[in-house]
C-alpha cells in the first residue's frame, strides 16, 4: 500500500480548509476556554467532526481492525487486544494516518489544529495518532497515566492530546476520566497502560492521593477533549451494549526537539538528539502566521 505519510496536506473531500481569517473565526477558542484549560489541564466538548466524517472514519476503522488489512505493516504499533485481563478487549494502534485517507485528513481538522495552536502557543506539528476501541460488553480499561511519561524522547514538554469520540462516550461505555489539576504534578513513573486501575496509587504522594478526584468526560460523537501531557487520565471498562471507539491526535509545538539518538517511533528514521522534530513523519499542520 502507498504510505500516506508522504502527503502533507488533506488529500480529498474529507474536510474544508478555511481560506481566510474570517473563516477561521468559528474555530477559535474563547479566552475563557483557554483559561479553563490552563487551570484544569483539559478542555472538553469541542465539536471537530460531523456525522459524515464520523461515518467515514468508522467504516475505515472497521477495516483497520481486521488482521487481514494490507496496511498493517505501516502501523507503528498494533494491538488487537492490549488488555491484561483475558476476559476483556482493548484495541490500540498507532499510525492509521499512514494507511487510510480519512485518518490522514482528520489531522488537519480546522477545529482541532486551531485550538491546538492556541493551547500550545504557536505552530502545530503532528506527533502521532492513536486508536482506542472498546467493544460492547467486554471492553477493557485504560489505566491511569500521563502521556508525557511515554514521550520523554522529545523536549521541551510542548505536547497536547486531542481525544475524538467516534461514538457517544459515556460513563456506561467507558468514557475518559481526568484528574483536574494533575497537570501541575511532576512526571510520574509508568505504572502500565492497560492493567490495574489502582496501580498509580503506589507512586503518588499523600498530597496527590488526597487530590485524586477524577471527573468523567462524557462526549457526543464528533466532539473532542484536549489535555495537557502531564494530565492524569484513564477510562474504565465498557459493560454497555454499545462500542466506545476513539481516535487521538497527538500534537507538539513547532520547534520541539528530539531528545534521543534512538528511533522515536517504530520504523521512523532517527532524528538526532538536539535536532528539530520535522520531516516526513512529523508534518506541520497549522502555522498561525500564514493562516491568520
Amino acid at each position: 500500500m502507498q504510505d500516506l505519510s508522504t502527503f502533507h496536506a488533506p488529500m480529498g473531500g474529507f474536510l474544508k480548509w478555511p481560506a481566510s481569517r474570517e473563516e477561521w473565526q468559528p474555530y477559535t477558542l474563547t479566552g475563557a476556554q483557554v483559561d479553563q484549560f490552563n487551570a484544569q489541564g483539559y478542555l472538553a466538548g469541542i465539536q471537530v467532526l460531523d456525522d459524515r466524517q464520523i461515518e467515514t472514519l468508522n467504516a475505515q476503522l472497521a477495516g483497520l481492525m481486521k488482521d487481514s488489512h494490507p496496511g498493517h505493516p505501516l502501523f507503528y504499533e498494533y494491538h488487537s487486544n492490549e488488555s491484561q485481563d483475558p476476559a476483556t478487549t482493548l484495541f490500540h494502534a498507532l499510525g492509521a494516518w499512514r494507511i487510510e485517507p480519512g485518518f490522514h485528513d482528520v489531522l488537519w481538522s480546522p477545529a482541532a489544529v486551531r485550538a491546538a495552536s492556541q493551547l500550545l502557543g504557536g505552530g502545530v506539528r503532528f506527533w502521532h495518532d492513536q486508536l482506542f476501541c472498546k467493544p460492547a460488553r467486554h471492553g477493557g480499561v485504560v489505566a491511569w497515566h500521563q502521556d508525557y511519561s511515554y514521550w520523554t524522547r522529545t523536549v521541551p514538554m510542548a505536547h497536547l492530546t486531542c481525544w475524538i469520540a467516534l461514538d457517544d462516550s459515556t460513563r456506561d461505555n467507558g468514557c475518559l476520566y481526568y484528574v483536574p489539576g494533575s497537570h501541575n504534578w511532576d512526571l510520574l513513573p509508568i505504572t502500565g497502560l492497560a492493567g490495574n486501575m489502582e496501580e498509580i496509587m503506589t507512586v503518588l504522594t499523600p498530597e496527590q492521593r488526597d487530590a485524586f478526584h477524577p471527573v468523567p468526560v462524557e462526549l457526543k460523537r464528533g466532539q473532542c477533549s484536549f489535555h495537557h501531557p502531564l494530565m492524569v487520565h484513564g477510562s474504565y471498562a465498557n459493560r454497555s451494549d454499545r462500542p466506545r471507539r476513539a481516535t487521538l491526535i497527538n500534537f507538539f509545538r513547532e520547534g520541539t526537539l528530539s531528545a534521543s539518538d534512538e528511533e522515536l517511533l517504530v520504523g521512523v528514521p532517527v532524528i538526532p538528539k538536539g535536532r528539530k522534530m520535522e520531516g516526513q513523519f512529523f508534518p506541520l499542520l497549522f502555522d498561525p502566521a500564514r493562516a491568520l
